[in-house]
C-alpha cells in the first residue's frame, strides 16, 4: 500500500486540472465507479495477436480483477468540436494473474494458468483525449466514444508507462447525470516478468463502469437554457424562443411583438384586433367597430369614401368635399344648404345657418322684459303685460335651437331675503308662462337676483318701478 498516498494525491491534483469533458453546455464532468484489470493480453500463447488479446474479453470470473468499492475517479473538460481532455486515477488489487503455461499443472484447455501473485496492488494515473459520436448520431441519450492517451501504472513494486487506446459508451439519464462504461487497452513495452516469474510490466485491459456528473453550465436567468444558447440570457424565457420571453403568451416572442403585453395576432406583429377588421387596435381609429383599412379601421356605411365618424350624412352617399353629403354647404357655416335658411350667408347652427344677431335680439327681448309688470310684492303677472309676453314668445320661437335664461329683479323695499325669493318666483312665473305658450321647457332656465342689480334709483317710485323687472338672456353654448 506504499503507493496509496501517491494515487490519492494525484487524484486530488487531477480534480483541480482542466480535464476530460462531455459537452459545451456543461463543460466539466466528474466520473467515479469501479474498475476491472485483465492481464490475459500479456500472457502470450494463442493463435496470433487477435486471439491472444480478444479470445476471452468478457471472462470476468476467471480473468478480471475487481476491487468491490469505488476504485476510479476522473475529471474532464470539453475542449470543442466533440473532443474532451481528461485525467483518471484508479486503484485495484491483482489476485488473478494470467500466464500461458501449457505444461504447468492446472492450465485450461488453451494452456492458460490463472495464479494469485500475492498482495499485489495496482495504481494508475492516465490522461486521454476523447471524441464523442453523440452529436453525429443525433442522440441525446446514447453517447459512444473513442479515446487515446497515455499513463503511468504502478504494478506491485514496478512502475511503467503505457499507451492507452480505448472506447466508451455512456447513457445520459438527464442533462447532467449518466452511466458510463469504458474499456482501455494499456500497452506497455516489455510485457516482462522478473527472474522469479512475478509480473513486472504487463500490458493489460482496464474496464470501468460508473456514474458521470456534468456541471459548469451557466444559466443566469434560470429558465433552463444555458447562457451560451440563450438569446435573452438576462430574462427568463421559453425554449422555443431560444430563451426569450413571450409575456402575453400569444406565441410571438417579446422582441418581435409590437404589443408584448397584450395577446395579439401573428399577422399583426402580436397586436390585438378587437373588431376583427384586420387593422390593429393601436392603428384603428374605430377599434370597436368593424371598418376598412383604407379608413384606418372605421366603417363607411354609405360607401362614399368618407368614414362615418367624419360623414355628416353617414347613410347617404356624397362627395368628400361636401363632408359626405349629397348637398353642399355653400357658405361653409356647417349647415347644409338644404337645412340652411340663409345658404349664401354664413351663420350659426343654432340659428339654422343664418347670422345670429344676438345683441339686437337681446335688446329687443329686454325692452319687452322691462314692460312686464308684476303685482306689488307678488310674483303674479298683470294682465296688461300679456301682449308683451306674446311678442317675447314669438321671438323665442324664431330661434328654436337656442336656449335662454329668465332673470328676475326687485326694488329695495323689504328685506334682502324676501326680495331674493320674490325675484326667483317672478323669474319662475315668467318661465312657466312661456312654457305654457309653446316654448320647450329644456330651452329655458330661470334665476333671481333680488335687489342686487338695480338699473335705476330706488329712492323714487319711478326708479323702483324700473328695478322691478324681468330680463331674458341668451345662453351661449
Amino acid at each position: 500500500m506504499k503507493y496509496s498516498k501517491k494515487i490519492l494525491v494525484a487524484v486530488m491534483v487531477v480534480m483541480g486540472l482542466n480535464s476530460h469533458a462531455q459537452d459545451s453546455n456543461n463543460p466539466w464532468a466528474v466520473s467515479f465507479g469501479v474498475n476491472a484489470v485483465d492481464t490475459k493480453t500479456s500472457a502470450g500463447g494463442g493463435n496470433g495477436w487477435l486471439d491472444r488479446h480478444f479470445s476471452q474479453p468478457f471472462d470476468a470470473k476467471d480473468n478480471w480483477n475487481v476491487l468491490p468499492s469505488v476504485s476510479y475517479i476522473s475529471v474532464s473538460k470539453y475542449i470543442g468540436d466533440n473532443f474532451s481532455f481528461g485525467v483518471q486515477g484508479s486503484l485495484n488489487k491483482i489476485e488473478k494473474y494470467v500466464k500461458f503455461a501449457p505444461t504447468a499443472v492446472g492450465h485450461d484447455s488453451r494452456g492458460y494458468v490463472v495464479s494469485n501473485p500475492g498482495d499485489l496492488m495496482y495504481y494508475g494515473i492516465d490522461a486521454s483525449v476523447k471524441y464523442s459520436f453523440m452529436s453525429l448520431i443525433n442522440s441525446k441519450v446514447i453517447d459512444p466514444s473513442l479515446h487515446v492517451g497515455g499513463g503511468y501504472t504502478f504494478f506491485g513494486d514496478s512502475s511503467y508507462g503505457t499507451i492507452n487506446p480505448g472506447a466508451g459508451l455512456a447513457f445520459w439519464f438527464t442533462d447532467n447525470l449518466g452511466f458510463s462504461l469504458a474499456t482501455t487497452y494499456k500497452k506497455s513495452f516489455g510485457d516482462r516478468e522478473d527472474a522469479n516469474g512475478t509480473p513486472d510490466a504487463p500490458s493489460h485491459f482496464q474496464h470501468t463502469a460508473g456514474l458521470t456528473f456534468k456541471f459548469g453550465g451557466k444559466d443566469t436567468d434560470g429558465d433552463g437554457i444555458y447562457d451560451k444558447d440563450d438569446a435573452c440570457p438576462e430574462v427568463a424565457g421559453l425554449k422555443e424562443f431560444n430563451g426569450c420571453p413571450d409575456t402575453d403568451g400569444d406565441g410571438i416572442q417579446d422582441s418581435a411583438d409590437a404589443c408584448p403585453d397584450v395577446f395579439g395576432l401573428a399577422a399583426l406583429n402580436g397586436c390585438p384586433d378587437t373588431d376583427g377588421d384586420g387593422v390593429a387596435d393601436m392603428n384603428d381609429a374605430c377599434p370597436d367597430v368593424f371598418g376598412l383599412a383604407a379608413l384606418k379601421g372605421c366603417p363607411d356605411t354609405d360607401g362614399d369614401g368618407v368614414a362615418d365618424k367624419d360623414d355628416k350624412c353617414p347613410t347617404v352617399a356624397g362627395p368628400k368635399e361636401n363632408a359626405g353629403c349629397p348637398w353642399p354647404d355653400t357658405d361653409g357655416d356647417g349647415v347644409l344648404d338644404k337645412d340652411d335658411k340663409c345658404p349664401e350667408v354664413k351663420g350659426t347652427v343654432a340659428n339654422n345657418g343664418c347670422p345670429d344677431n344676438a345683441e339686437a335680439v337681446m335688446m329687443k327681448l329686454n325692452e319687452y322684459g322691462r314692460t312686464i309688470l308684476f303685482d306689488s310684492g307678488k310674483a303674479s303677472l298683470k294682465k296688461q303685460t300679456y301682449p308683451t309676453l306674446g311678442s317675447i314668445t314669438e321671438i323665442l320661437k324664431e330661434y328654436p335651437s337656442s336656449r335662454f335664461v329668465v332673470e328676475g329683479h326687485t326694488d329695495s323695499d323689504g328685506s334682502n331675503e324676501m326680495n331674493q325669493t320674490l325675484s326667483e318666483n317672478r323669474a319662475a312665473a315668467l318661465k312657466n308662462h312661456l312654457i305654457e305658450n309653446g316654448i320647450k321647457a329644456d330651452r329655458l332656465n330661470s334665476t333671481g337676483f333680488g335687489e342686487t342689480k338695480p338699473i335705476d334709483t330706488n329712492k323714487t317710485a319711478a326708479g323702483k318701478a324700473h328695478n322691478r323687472r324681468a330680463e331674458i338672456s341668451l345662453i351661449k353654448e
